[in-house]
């Protein structure tokens, strides 16, 4: 069932508090779910039963599965950043930094693997009717991988220049990647961090 996102709340709608904490609880429920079953797991009724709301609510928040979790992956991107920003980035040299970015952020990914499944392949499945979702990953991985070329020069608030936003587009497609193919089977976790070491290197040397 996907009803039509012309009656979606959109998150920049959420104004209440009660409503940032449906908002909340459902993504709660939506990440507790994939992480004991994977993808299969999260059906809508058993997401507004877990966050306990109406199923037609959930649909206002959420008008599919797979926005749903391409909203939860947006959020998983976004509690990386924030316990990065607690302390410098290691590293003399952008592609050090970057590098370690994304070997600690694949770590704790890789230890919720059911999650991650759920996760990378809502991310795959997802169309232009899930634009939204998609620019709040972009966004979120485009902050956390130029905070790591810009080291100790990076600013809070200050924008990326544009060649920042390119090389950190570019990187996020091939960690994407790299996620997918760790989650299909098709390679190991020390496979995933040689290639994006060696990606990381080529693309920032």
């Amino acid at each position: 069932m996907v009803l039509s996102t012309s009656s979606t709340i959109p998150v920049d709608g959420l104004a209440s508090p009660p409503q940032r904490d449906r908002r909340r609880r459902i993504l709660d429920a939506t990440i507790e779910l994939a992480s004991r079953g994977g993808f299969d797991a999260v059906q809508m009724r058993a997401v507004a039963e877990q966050a306990d709301v109406a199923l037609g609510t959930l649909y206002r928040y959420f008008p599919s599965k797979i926005h749903l979790l391409v909203s939860a992956l947006a959020r998983q991107f976004g509690e990386i950043q924030v316990g990065l920003d607690k302390r410098p980035i290691p590293g003399d040299t952008p592609a050090d930094r970057v590098s370690f970015v994304l070997s600690r952020a694949t770590s704790g990914m890789q230890r919720q693997p059911q999650l991650t499944e759920a996760l990378t392949r809502a991310f795959m499945f997802a169309d232009s009717s899930v634009l939204g979702e998609i620019h709040q990953v972009g966004m979120a991985l485009t902050t956390m991988i130029s905070r790591a070329i810009q080291g100790d020069a990076y600013v809070e608030g200050k924008q990326p220049t544009d060649e920042e936003i390119s090389l950190a587009r570019v990187i996020s497609d091939v960690w994407l990647a790299a996620l997918v193919s760790w989650t299909t089977g098709r390679t190991t976790a020390d496979e995933v961090d040689d290639h994006l070491e060696s990606a990381v290197r080529l693309i920032l040397r």
